[in-house]
Parts: structure tokens; sequence; C-alpha cells
């Protein structure tokens, strides 16, 4: 299944896509109708139209290649600038509808250009073109250049600043995502380095101990049957209460602790640009009841983050009740992920009650209940 961030950049990629096909349409039906009318020549229209459709075919590898990063300038963009030219040149100096529409293929590439080289290179670029084509338009139709100089200008600032505003927020939301992510195997890393931390002070010690009297008690089986039976004995002693210290380590992980959990999930939240709001009562219940609701306030802020747009989050516990109220109801809700199946089947267990789905305001509550 695709990310909501590769999604974003197919969305961004097949609406320029249509829109340049649009164009394409466009300059092909006006080169037809100057070919039907007379107004250029047989042999000219064969040559624009393969300009044209070479053109618009390289436009949206121009478009791929450049999303992933800046890219320095390619034979590809070469090869369409002369495309361009060609389709140009060779259309009639008079347009049927009084205007030069066609002539906007010159700043289509220029808006290409301007994702390959810098923005100050860009602004030279494009008085190199508004320029020529412009010059261009004024020596062979002889209309006034403020006339045409101005409504090119406006095209070129217009579609070069539309093309680089597209993939600035294309770079945008992949580094919200990559920030996200890198977060979260942060959170993982240092999970793992205090789990091992943990079990070496827990296990290094009583390991060592264990294995220089298992030694001793193999030196001693022949010599001295007795002292080597009572070093046996410790041995067993503190295998038994080197694996209780790993089990209650063990059970240590798996409670967990309520308020540090609300602390966690408002500062996720308010750091993936959501409002969270908290109103927690629970100090009258029991320990195994706050452990079930951190587990469901995790679950919940887990589901927000990966499976919403939300903006806004209310979390709120009265009573061994759990509600989490967020206004990011996508237009096609998912089915309930592992967590929150695992979540229900564990509610389910101690006693309480689970749900989760979209309230008819057009929010999504999940609401847990635990035995007080």
């Amino acid at each position: 299944m695709a990310t909501r961030p590769e999604t974003a950049r197919k969305i961004l990629l097949y609406w320029m896509d249509a829109m340049v096909a649009l164009m394409g349409v466009i300059f092909l039906t006006l080169t037809a109708l100057h070919a039907a009318n007379g107004r250029i020549s047989a042999p000219n229209a064969a040559i624009v139209i393969v300009c044209l459709l070479g053109f618009f075919g390289i436009f949206p590898f121009l478009l791929r290649d450049a999303y992933e990063s800046r890219p320095r300038p390619t034979p590809k963009l070469m090869i369409a600038g002369l495309l361009a030219v060609g389709a140009v040149l060779l259309l009639p100096s008079q347009p049927m509808d009084g205007t030069a529409t066609w002539l906007e293929v010159g700043i289509l590439w220029l808006s290409a250009a301007a994702l390959y080289v810098p923005l100050a290179v860009t602004a030279c670029l494009g008085a190199v073109v508004v320029g020529l084509v412009s010059g261009y338009v004024v020596v062979i139709t002889g209309e006034a250049w403020p006339g045409v100089l101005i409504p090119e200008a406006v095209s070129a600032v217009a579609l070069t600043g539309a093309m680089l505003l597209w993939r600035w927020l294309w770079w945008t939301i992949r580094d919200a995502h990559d920030s996200k992510e890198a977060k979260a195997r942060l959170a993982v890393s240092e999970e793992r380095l205090r789990f091992a931390r943990d079990l070496h002070d827990l296990l290094g010690h009583s390991l060592s101990v264990i294995t220089l009297k298992s030694e001793l008690a193999a030196k001693l089986a022949t010599k001295d049957a007795g002292r080597a039976a009572a070093e046996m004995a410790e041995v067993g002693q503190l295998a038994g209460d080197s694996l209780a210290r790993v089990q209650r380590a063990v059970h240590g992980y798996q409670a967990l602790d309520l308020d540090e959990e609300l602390a966690g999930v408002r500062a996720a939240l308010e750091a993936a640009g959501a409002r969270c709001v908290i109103d927690a009562r629970a100090d009258g219940l029991s320990p195994a009841a706050r452990t079930l609701l951190a587990w469901a306030v995790r679950e919940g802020a887990t589901n927000v983050l990966k499976h919403s747009t939300a903006t806004r989050c209310a979390i709120t516990i009265d009573g061994g009740v759990l509600e989490m109220l967020n206004d990011g109801v996508t237009a096609r809700p998912s089915a309930p992920g592992n967590g929150l199946r695992g979540l229900s089947e564990r509610l389910a267990t101690a006693g309480g009650s689970f749900s989760a789905a979209p309230t008819p305001a057009g929010e999504f509550l999940l609401r847990a209940a635990v035995p007080a």
C-alpha cells in the first residue's frame, strides 16, 4: 500500500500531466486548424506536430526527474528546448485568434528548466526566453511591444512560480513524513538501548558469578563433594534470583504509566500539527485499570497519527472510561489495524469494553471502558 506522501506525489504529478496534456491538445488543434486554413503548409504542419508530440512526450519525464531532487540540466531538457523552438518558429506569424497562444510552448519549457537550475539562473533564462519570444512576435507581426512583452512576462512568472510551488509542496510533505519516520526509528533505537542496558545490569554480574562458581564446583567435585554441592546450590539460587529479576523487568516494560503516556501522546500529536486537549481524572483507578487505559491511549494516538488527518484531538478519562475524539476522519475509513484489535481483545479479557468508529458529526471516537 502506498504511503500518504507517495500518494500526494502521484496526485501532484498526475495533475500536472493532465494540464500539460490539455495544453498539448490545444496546440495540436491550433496547428491542424492553421494547416486546414492554408496559414501553414502541410510539410511545416507535419514538422510542427512532430515537435509538439516530442515536446509533450518528454515533459512528464522532466517533471519526474526533478521531483526527487534538483538535478543538473540533462540532454532531455535540451532536446525539449530544441523541439519547442522548432514548434514556435515553424508556426504562422498570424494566429487565427489574434493572439500568440502557441508561443506559450517556450514558457512551458522555461517552467521545466526552472526545476533544474538555481533561482538566479532561472531569472536570467526567463529574461532571455521572454525577450526572444516577444521580439519574435513583434518582428513578424508588427504588434506593439508592450502588448506582447507584458502578457509573456506574466505568463512566465505565473507558470514558473506554479511549477516551483508544486515541487516545494511535495518536498515539504516528503520531509515531514521522513522526519516522523526518523523520530519513530530513534524512539525504537533508544528503547532497544535501554532494554540492552537493563539486561546487562540485571544479568551481567549474576552470570559472571554463576560462571565462576560453576568452574569452582567442577574443580571441587573430586576433592570436596560437600563444598561442591554448596557451590552448586548457590549457583541455583543465583540463577533463580536472576530469572525473577528478568521477569520483573519484562513486567515493568509491559506495565505502562498512564501519566507518562498522556504526556507523550500530547507531544507526539502536537508535533504532527494536531492540537491535543486532555482532561484526565484517574486518581481513583487501580494500577491494573490505569495500565489498560495507558495502552488504550497509546494505541489510540498511534491510530490518529497513522490513519487520520486530524488537526484536533480531545482525550477525556472519567471513572474508568476513556474517550479519544478527533476531527481527522478520512473519506474512506480504513479497517481497524492489529493494534486496535489487540487492544479490544486485551480490554475484553480484563472485563472492559472497546469501540472505535466515526460519529454522525463527522469525527472519530475511540471509547475504552475498564473495570475501576
